[in-house]
């Protein structure tokens, strides 16, 4: 999926300040040691990923498939050819424009998104209508899926523009090999990039472009024509606190657990849509969920995240955001 909209509203100066505070530093001089993308570097370099330079420009180290290493400038921006990044929709959420959280009393009282009324953007949204997967499942609607979030990403004492910059830098790495040519246009896939590397854990990426374009369920102006698979495996410390913690759950139950907990299906809509509404997508094949980004790209580790679900991840991963019938 994916959505590209022209507008060009700068997040609050706090809020930038914010989105990178706990980045690790790299000095100039010492990023002057390595090539930088599309050059190629014959051993892992020694430095975190991501890191931002003393300029403030960021960067992730990515394995190809040639067997070489690359620092990818990944910096969010609102001049991308996939853009805008920075831009929170203020107008209908001026504190998560301000504080990067919703005010659930507020998202309570929510009658429009970008114009739109919110049956209107159920309707869209729902399986069948402008996805056959939908963008939540037929019992979900958005005001639903808005407060359980946000009240799932406030537990966890994240943001939701913490949690679509990673996303966003999936997306930038991409987008330099779209330009670079080395996007496998014969089978539409994108195999250069094979891991990289994100808080000390190596994530795996599997991309690839497809036929026509998805609307956006908001008026918006965003489409997406990407399928972006997202995977790191589970230390074995994790598979073991997860057998001790769910070992009551049926054994297709504890696959499902898994696989949410490890693999993300993205595009370029969903953290655009994370970024500017708080939306993770409802309970469907596209739902990028917070807790998830949270895992895979080490914002947090899995005890802390059992620690504050309380060793209930199973239902807080699949229960449905259902509808409030008042």
């Amino acid at each position: 999926m994916s959505r590209i909209l022209k507008e060009f509203v700068m997040i609050p100066f706090l809020l930038v300040v914010f989105l990178f505070a706990e980045t690790d530093t790299v000095y100039t001089s010492q990023l002057e040691k390595f090539p930088i993308y599309p050059q190629y570097l014959d051993k892992r370099p020694d430095l975190p990923s991501p890191f931002i330079s003393e300029n403030g420009n960021e960067f992730v180290i990515a394995f190809t498939k040639f067997g070489k290493y690359a620092i990818i400038p990944v910096t969010l921006g609102n001049d991308r050819d996939i853009s805008p990044q920075l831009y929170i929709d203020g107008h209908d959420f001026p504190l998560l424009e301000r504080y990067g959280l919703h005010d659930a009393k507020l998202l309570n009282n929510l009658t429009h998104i970008t114009g739109w009324d919110l049956d209107t953007i159920n309707d869209l949204g729902r399986p069948g209508n402008l996805s056959d997967d939908g963008f939540m499942a037929e019992d979900e609607d958005i005001r639903s899926i808005l407060i359980r979030d946000n009240s799932i990403v406030t537990a966890m004492e994240l943001t939701h523009p913490e949690l679509a910059k990673p996303l966003f830098h999936v997306l930038n790495m991409m987008e330099w090999d779209l330009k670079l040519g080395r996007w496998n246009m014969a089978i539409h896939k994108w195999d250069h990039i094979r891991y990289f590397y994100y808080n000390q854990h190596k994530i795996y990426v599997d991309a690839e472009d497809t036929k026509g374009g998805q609307r956006s369920i908001f008026n918006d102006g965003i489409e997406g024509a990407f399928h972006i698979q997202l995977e790191r495996q589970a230390a074995p410390e994790e598979l073991a606190l997860l057998a001790k913690n769910y070992h009551h759950l049926p054994t297709e139950s504890y696959e499902e657990l898994k696989k949410a907990l490890f693999t993300l299906t993205t595009g370029e809509m969903e953290p655009q849509y994370i970024m500017r509404y708080g939306f993770y997508e409802g309970h469907t094949y596209w739902r990028t969920d917070p807790i998830a980004i949270a895992l895979i790209f080490g914002l947090l580790d899995l005890n802390e995240i059992e620690e504050i679900f309380k060793n209930n991840l199973y239902e807080v991963l699949t229960e449905h955001a259902v509808a409030n019938p008042n």
